[in-house]
């Protein structure tokens, strides 16, 4: 049960939590969530349900189709947990992870899911068509993988944790910054991430270019409560082009990702509710984990207070969370 004092932070994943299947169960279940996929699939222009739970043409991991379904998946979670608790349990922040980011400002009230999809949509096709490269997980902190990633025209892409970051760059730049790794730190472990491009790097500013005018075109308001920035690390401004200018940013900066997890808690955030996504190698929504958890975890694990985190990305997390939260 969440006290008086309490503040929650609603808090939404990005690509790489996506899977076939992903939102099947509460599509079956809610009349909510097929309100929303029904709604996404009037705007996007093709059915958004069919490709998310079946994909028969494996398009679930190409960019211009991950973040509408990712985007879809998230709002119809947080949809039918708003009425499972009768919208009584309501988030003072708002966070997202990359692509997150525009399902937080959703759930922010500074712009409508429709306007989100839209962007999204176009986000993706851009990231697709013009991205270039891949990304690799790097045990580092964020200066010491700056330093090695920029060695080899690579650049830093997320910073997750203290010792977690993501770099970017062409294939061959990164295994030569792998191979520089394997010699002078042998103990230190890399994993190779399969993406459609460097995201969040120099590679992506012509694809942040052409997404610019769908910014400056889209209608913003100021949110009902605080979003933070994968750009800025801290908290978004009010203004409307000052949302605009730090989601065009993020597409070519790295995400700030443990400084937001820093910055909500700063701001008193004890509760943390994930929406959407799933990780794990089950194929079914009820064999998914939470794709943030860990980070979540990890970020407040030597805190004296550890926030309360929950989660709503399948049937059995959902009626988890609102038994304990209501």
């Amino acid at each position: 049960m969440i006290n008086n004092e309490s503040k929650t932070l609603f808090v939404f994943p990005g690509q790489g939590s996506q899977y076939p299947g992903i939102g099947s169960d509460l599509y079956k279940t809610s009349e909510t969530a097929r309100n929303i996929y029904q709604q996404a699939s009037a705007v996007l222009g093709y059915d958004i349900a069919e490709l998310s739970f079946n994909d028969s043409d494996n398009q679930i991991n190409l960019t211009r189709f991950t973040q509408p379904v990712l985007l879809t998946h998230s709002i119809a979670c947080l949809e039918v947990f708003k009425q499972l608790t009768d919208n009584t349990v309501q988030a003072q922040l708002a966070a997202g992870h990359s692509l997150g980011e525009y399902s937080a400002l959703v759930a922010a009230g500074s712009i409508t899911f429709e306007t989100a999809l839209s962007l999204v949509k176009t986000r993706g096709e851009l990231m697709g068509e013009h991205g270039e490269g891949e990304m690799e997980a790097l045990p580092f902190d964020l200066e010491t993988a700056k330093t090695l990633a920029e060695k080899h025209y690579c650049a830093v892409a997320a910073c997750n944790l203290p010792e977690q970051t993501v770099a970017g760059g062409r294939s061959e730049d990164l295994d030569n910054l792998v191979a520089d790794i394997n010699e002078n730190f042998p103990n230190k472990r890399t994993a190779r991430l399969k993406t459609e491009g460097a995201f969040h790097t120099y590679y992506m500013v012509k694809a942040a270019q052409l997404f610019r005018e769908h910014l400056d075109a889209a209608e913003f308001t100021s949110p009902e409560i605080d979003v933070l920035s994968n750009y800025s690390g801290g908290l978004h401004d009010t203004e409307s082009d000052s949302i605009r200018a730090k989601l065009f940013l993020q597409l070519f900066y790295p995400v700030l990702w443990h400084a937001n997890l820093q910055t909500a808690a700063e701001n008193g955030a004890n509760t943390i509710i994930e929406f959407g996504g799933g990780l794990g190698k089950g194929e079914s929504p009820t064999e998914k984990r939470p794709n943030l958890e860990s980070i979540v975890k990890k970020t407040f694990r030597r805190s004296e207070h550890k926030p309360e985190y929950h989660s709503v990305i399948n049937i059995e997390s959902l009626e988890k969370t609102v038994q304990a939260l209501t």
